[in-house]
């Protein structure tokens, strides 16, 4: 990371931190009075619910993209995510507080600028920031001095210092006197009716001090808690471990399963009576494999980044190397339950159940139905699939290839197929009628755990 380096000009220095001061004063006013206009960039299942919460909170709201289709949706009322409803678009884009364009020239309007872009991973595994360097370079383009830039997109730490901050200088504005930067990580749940965005508490860290203060302050303005902390660095740290605490537990149970299954040992039992403890355990439960933006990639960012410092992440590594194989577990206990009947999954029609990487959600980033998906096709199998949330089979970064058709969940098509695979537990599917229909289930998230009448058409995997 870079090292901090003091200037050798000490008039220079008080000349910057006086301008700082002023300019933050100047900005923390109209956050407090609600004058502040926000931007937001990026409008995907991040982006447009912040725009919806800063809208509600009396905003007003630039949402950017990079994505005609999606602008043109919003200026036309229309939400493309499920958990922002049109209704809501409509409502603000009538009463003047949400605009929604294309161009960044208008980004100098903005008071306060959130960059919540996509952050995948290459083909080779390392971390993929191009879509942070190209946004900070269209900020950058039309930065304007007392502007606030906040990075939301998870990234190893050491990003918002190292890749945000030289762009937005290199029009000759220096961070903390002329500009304000800061880090403060999504938490965005999909399907989460628990926790809403305005009550998930947000972690801030500026590169500076007037740099965090004021993300913190206008952050205040629309969640219920705000937690400042030392550095950009120490916020996208923390990020990662939420994600990495998740992913190395989730590939423990995802272990313990294909144990336990040699042991004709029923894992979710067992987790079941392991959760009836108190303290000291959560529980945490397998599946075909990670799914969503964050658990699959977040981890393989900071391994990479460690290695800057000739620290191999061992645990880290394996607990995503684990998680990854799932799929070609599930696709074993598939094969060899088909085999079993006297089948090959070669030729066979095979139904997939939920595209989502989770249950009641229209979120298919990641998801692990997709490489399910591939590995079938790679067989020879004949896949369709079902999605009451996805009705259209989406267009994904790395399987432009796969084109699956969906159908309805009807008692003929249930019949007709060889097996049924329950990848995602939607609550909309009636198990039961789905395992009494089907001559095979392979049940990846024992979704038919209370069906044992129907024990010998189940196979878990």
């Amino acid at each position: 990371m870079t090292p901090k380096t003091a200037t050798s000009d000490p008039m220079a220095t008080l000349d910057a931190l006086a301008r700082g001061e002023a300019a933050s004063e100047s900005l923390l006013k109209k956050i407090r009075a609600k004058e502040a206009r926000v931007a937001v960039m990026g409008l995907g299942y991040v982006g447009l619910p912040l725009v919806r919460l800063f809208a509600s909170k009396g905003f007003r709201v630039m949402a950017c993209d990079v994505d005609q289709g999606k602008v043109d949706s919003l200026n036309k009322g229309r939400s493309y995510i499920k958990s922002v409803p049109s209704e809501t678009i409509a409502k603000h884009l009538a009463s003047g507080q949400l605009t929604a364009t294309s161009d960044f020239k208008n980004l100098g309007k903005a008071d306060a600028i959130f960059v919540c872009v996509p952050t995948p991973l290459t083909a080779e595994g390392k971390p993929d920031v191009s879509s942070i360097r190209a946004t900070a370079k269209s900020i950058g383009a039309a930065l304007r001095k007392g502007q606030l830039v906040i990075l939301e997109s998870t990234s190893y730490p050491g990003t918002t210092r190292e890749i945000m901050k030289p762009e937005l200088e290199k029009r000759g504005l220096k961070c903390g006197s002329d500009f304000f930067l800061a880090f403060s990580p999504e938490r965005e749940d999909p399907g989460n009716k628990k926790f809403t965005m305005e009550q998930i508490p947000k972690i801030v860290g500026g590169i500076d001090d007037l740099s965090r203060a004021a993300a913190a302050a206008l952050y205040r303005e629309a969640v219920s808690h705000v937690l400042e902390v030392s550095s950009a660095e120490a916020a996208e740290a923390a990020k990662l471990l939420e994600n990495i605490y998740r992913c190395v537990n989730i590939a423990l149970v995802n272990e313990l399963k294909m144990c336990f299954d040699r042991m004709d040992i029923d894992v979710w039992e067992v987790i079941g009576a392991a959760a009836t403890k108190p303290f000291g355990f959560q529980a945490f439960f397998p599946g075909p494999g990670l799914g969503g933006h964050c658990i699959p990639i977040d981890p393989f960012y900071l391994s990479w980044k460690a290695r800057e410092f000739q620290f191999n992440t061992r645990f880290i590594d394996l607990a995503g190397e684990l998680n990854i194989q799932m799929p070609f577990y599930v696709l074993s206990k598939l094969e060899a339950a088909l085999k079993s009947r006297g089948k090959k999954l070669q030729g066979a029609r095979i139904l997939l159940l939920g595209l989502a990487y989770k249950k009641d959600i229209d979120d298919p980033r990641e998801s692990p139905a997709f490489k399910l998906l591939e590995l079938l096709e790679q067989k020879g199998a004949d896949v369709v699939y079902n999605d009451p949330h996805i009705p259209a089979f989406p267009s994904m970064r790395h399987y432009k290839h796969l084109k699956v058709k969906n159908v309805a969940l009807t008692e003929s098509v249930l019949g007709s197929v060889d097996a049924t695979v329950i990848v995602t537990d939607h609550s909309e599917y009636d198990y039961e009628a789905i395992v009494k229909h089907s001559p095979l289930v392979i049940d990846t998230r024992n979704a038919c755990g209370g069906l044992g009448r129907w024990k010998d058409k189940i196979v878990r995997a």
